[in-house]
């Protein structure tokens, strides 16, 4: 097993319903920023510091909104803000730029390297939203 197979993403609902086959020795690891106790009471643990900073979330949650409130469905304008906020570049760059981001995606890569399994947890369903787990999983998967 190579290191990257090592790590897996899911959303907070599959796990409470069932929907997905996780491993009894996977660790489930949250990546929000401010998780609800219901999240804390599902995932082994959480890195807030690994969840969008807050301005982007703010930016992007108003976007959301802007476009529902254009007639977009909830999907289409989760996706749109997406895009219009350019979620994806500046997630990235936080996770470079930030201290607290960058130890974090250091100590997880060292989790990895050591062989542990990770699943990266977050609220979006991604067959029908983008998440930036994704990114994450995707970015520490370049580090190994």
């Amino acid at each position: 097993m190579t290191t990257t197979d090592l790590l897996e993403d899911t959303y907070v609902a599959a796990l409470q319903h069932n929907l997905v086959d996780v491993p009894t020795e996977a660790t489930l690891v949250g990546v929000v920023r401010q998780p609800t106790s219901w999240f804390r009471a599902t995932v082994d643990e959480n890195y807030p510091a690994l969840g969008p900073p807050v301005d982007l979330l703010d930016e992007f949650k108003q976007r959301h909104e802007d476009f529902k409130m254009q007639g977009l469905c909830d999907e289409g304008a989760h996706n749109a803000a997406w895009d219009d906020v350019e979620f994806e570049k500046r997630y990235q760059s936080y996770l470079t730029g930030v201290v607290d981001a960058r130890e974090a995606v250091a100590e997880l890569t060292s989790r990895l390297r050591d062989e542990e399994l990770l699943v990266l947890v977050c609220f979006e369903n991604t067959n029908q939203k983008r998440c930036h787990r994704t990114l994450l999983k995707a970015h520490l998967n370049a580090q190994l």
